[in-house]
């Protein structure tokens, strides 16, 4: 599998103009796929809340709920590196509490870095996250936890304005000392110019091609997660069908008593069974 990925390999890929990858993963069985396929990051995304918690957003998601997931990630992982999302309110209210919070993800989850959205608001919080050792990494455009603020789920930063607020955003974060930034929904255009702007990686998704890596929810990507998809998600595969065939064979073959077949079942040996049946 190689050396474990670290954040130095992030700034050396972006130098090297090397794409990173990175998909998410909210188990171990997803995260040791994701990681024998060579993604170079997994983040334990707080999507979770909507892909497997079955909230309506991310915003009800809590921190006992991310370190619990992540630490199923850190488990199934070998090479990529695991980064935590801190939820709605573990960084908010107080740097201190911030800093605690980002601590246990490494201390206690087994990640090796977390990430928050926010522009210049959290540059401090992220200031102090990253002065104690624990690399950050932001997020900025469409952030889901800001979801009401903005006015809902739409793409960002398509007035010059509001796309000079963005870029002043990602370069407040940089000398912050995050190590990268996730560009959501925000004009290919913008992206590129920020994705030139900043010494540090971009990471896109619905952000065009000229982000210094891409980024999924593994979900969307294999279809397993039904109903509305974004734009910007392309689905390599469609594992809902698949397995709603699937569950609908077993069904039809244990009413029609197909299942288990001969080749399912354990048997006794001969002079066993006629003990047995002797009583």
């Amino acid at each position: 599998m190689g050396e474990r990925v670290t954040t130095a390999d992030f700034r050396r890929w972006k130098e090297e103009k090397r794409p990173i990858t990175m998909l998410t993963a909210y188990d171990f069985p997803t995260a040791r796929l994701v990681d024998e396929a060579g993604i170079d990051a997994i983040l334990v995304g707080d999507s979770l809340g909507n892909v497997v918690l079955g909230y309506d957003s991310t915003l009800p998601v809590t921190m006992e709920e991310m370190l619990h997931h992540t630490r199923a990630v850190a488990r199934g992982v070998s090479r990529a590196l695991v980064i935590g999302d801190m939820p709605f309110l573990s960084y908010q209210v107080s740097i201190p509490e911030a800093v605690r919070n980002a601590g246990l993800f490494l201390k206690g989850a087994g990640a090796q870095a977390v990430k928050l959205e926010g522009g210049q608001e959290v540059a401090d919080t992220v200031r102090a996250i990253a002065s104690s050792g624990i690399p950050v990494m932001g997020h900025i455009g469409l952030t889901p936890q800001y979801v009401h603020q903005l006015g809902g789920y739409r793409v960002q930063g398509r007035q010059a304005q509001a796309a000079r607020r963005l870029l002043q955003d990602a370069v407040s974060l940089a000398e912050a000392g995050v190590f990268s930034i996730v560009l959501e929904c925000v004009p290919a255009e913008v992206a590129r110019h920020i994705t030139a702007a900043v010494g540090v990686p971009t990471i896109g998704i619905g952000a065009g091609v000229d982000c210094d890596g891409q980024v999924l929810v593994t979900h969307d990507l294999l279809g397993l997660y039904g109903g509305f998809s974004p734009k910007f998600v392309k689905r390599y595969a469609n594992l809902v069908g698949e397995i709603r065939r699937a569950l609908e064979s077993f069904k039809r073959e244990v009413i029609d008593q197909k299942f288990p077949g001969p080749e399912h079942a354990f048997s006794m040996p001969d002079e066993e069974l006629a003990e047995f049946l002797k009583g």
